[in-house]
């Protein structure tokens, strides 16, 4: 039996703009299991970050529920809301702006402790400090540096360890890697992959990268102006993918092998403006099979096969495999 740790459902997030209602995230619903990584994909301005802000109340979503370990944190006052965020943290996309400049390597790591009265001995918290640094691969000659004396690998480590500092068991990581050199990135992500082995860490992972995603998240859902699109294990998703914008996505894929060369879907026109979205399927005006029904009205996210959810009204006809769900 699976151990649902989130759960969203019917996330929205609006905002308000003097050409009308933007609609960021729009209907998002989906679940996390314990000790595993949902990876959470698509293109710039998508709904990704937003999404996972919302979950985390840094934002306040417009409408929805957001379950955590079967509490449902929408309805929580501010003062429970931050008793919670001990066990829900975030990494976030710039290891640079997400830091004070001001404060020191040791000072940054041991603010959320402090903030929270987890540890008030001083000597104590050093230990903890020095204990945190170690378990991201900071050198301890390092606790008294300033973030401007580092490079973006160390910064992104300094984000790690403040995350890590309440010993929580969700973290939203937005991008933590898309600021850093591919030899970095590496590093990051199996620093990640080892915290989450060792300590049974839950991941949402946001990213536009298709090929780091493959390789860290268990699940994947696919945004397109802020709807789910696709969701499915991850390997499911790149065997089968079934909404033609996740097969114009993998194939733009790069590959080191030049044969067989594989076909690259090319998609037309512009991303839409999320402004006032007509009810019809948000992919249509760039969908090479666009048709009347398509135009007619917004598909919903339904189950085609065990666990590989779709949004598309022609998923039979673009699936490798038969429906055998709904």
């Amino acid at each position: 039996m699976s151990d649902t740790i989130l759960e969203v459902r019917g996330l929205k997030k609006y905002f308000s703009t003097p050409k009308g209602m933007l609609q960021a995230v729009d209907d998002v619903s989906f679940t996390v299991e314990r000790g595993k990584t949902l990876g959470i994909v698509g293109e710039s301005g998508c709904g990704k970050s937003t999404t996972g802000r919302s979950i985390l109340r840094l934002i306040e979503p417009t409408a929805g529920e957001v379950f955590f370990e079967g509490r449902n944190i929408a309805k929580l006052s501010k003062k429970e809301m931050r008793k919670l965020r001990k066990d829900m943290q975030i990494i976030f996309q710039d290891p640079f702006s997400s830091v004070d400049p001001r404060m020191s390597v040791g000072e940054i790591i041991a603010e959320p402790i402090r903030i929270n009265g987890l540890i008030k001995d001083k000597a104590e918290l050093e230990k903890r400090v020095a204990e945190l640094m170690d378990i991201v691969g900071l050198a301890p000659r390092l606790i008294n540096s300033y973030p401007h004396e580092l490079d973006g690998g160390r910064r992104q480590r300094i984000g790690i360890a403040r995350a890590l500092a309440l010993n929580p068991k969700f973290i939203v990581c937005d991008e933590p890697v898309s600021a850093l050199d591919v030899s970095i990135q590496a590093q990051i992500l199996n620093l990640l992959k080892q915290l989450q082995k060792d300590m049974g860490l839950t991941y949402i992972f946001i990213t536009h990268n298709l090929s780091v995603v493959n390789h860290f998240s268990d699940d994947i859902a696919v945004m397109y102006l802020g709807k789910v699109i696709e969701k499915a294990p991850a390997e499911e998703l790149f065997a089968n993918p079934i909404h033609p914008y996740t097969k114009a996505l993998l194939s733009a894929i790069p590959t080191p092998d030049i044969a067989p060369k594989k076909e690259r879907i090319i998609l037309r026109g512009e991303i839409s403006s999320p402004i006032n979205l007509p009810d019809e399927c948000r992919f249509s005006p760039r969908c090479n099979h666009v048709c009347e029904e398509c135009t007619a009205c917004d598909p919903a996210l339904v189950e085609f096969t065990p666990g590989h959810f779709v949004a598309c009204h022609f998923a039979d006809r673009f699936s490798n495999a038969p429906r055998t769900c709904g």
